[in-house]
């Protein structure tokens, strides 16, 4: 795994956009259907657009209907780390890049075959960097 990643506020805000950094830092929500990589069907791989570290690739990608980019399963199992977040009277599992803790989303178990995950991420979280 890479070297753990850490910042101040101030330099993550220096870095980022603010939609960027209300997401990642502030553990935020972008509206559904408003994510630049919502209908994405570009092959690449997406990464975590503070550190830089490989998420998700275009292969595991799937039109979920939520509102959010959706994939079946992370790049590497270690390159996510989840925790509980009961937060607004809800009960979800929340995803965060292992790497630098920015927030990227939440995982729910109604995905297709063959994990049956569906990893819904903010587009503000990622980056993708297209297969040459």
């Amino acid at each position: 795994m890479a070297e753990k990643i850490t910042k101040s506020a101030d330099q993550w805000r220096a870095e980022l956009s603010d939609e960027q950094f209300r997401v990642t830092r502030e553990r935020g929500t972008e509206r559904p259907f408003s994510g630049k990589y919502n209908s994405t069907k570009t092959p690449g791989t997406y990464v975590c657009v503070c550190c830089g570290q490989e998420l998700f690739s275009s292969d595991a990608k799937f039109e979920s209907g939520s509102g959010w980019p959706s994939f079946y399963q992370p790049v590497r199992e270690d390159n996510v780390a989840v925790k509980e977040d009961n937060e607004y009277g809800m009960r979800r599992i929340e995803v965060l890049c292992s790497r630098c803790d920015a927030h990227l989303g939440h995982v729910f178990p109604d995905g297709p075959r063959p994990t049956g995950m569906r990893y819904c991420m903010n587009s503000a979280a990622l980056d993708l960097k297209p297969r040459e």
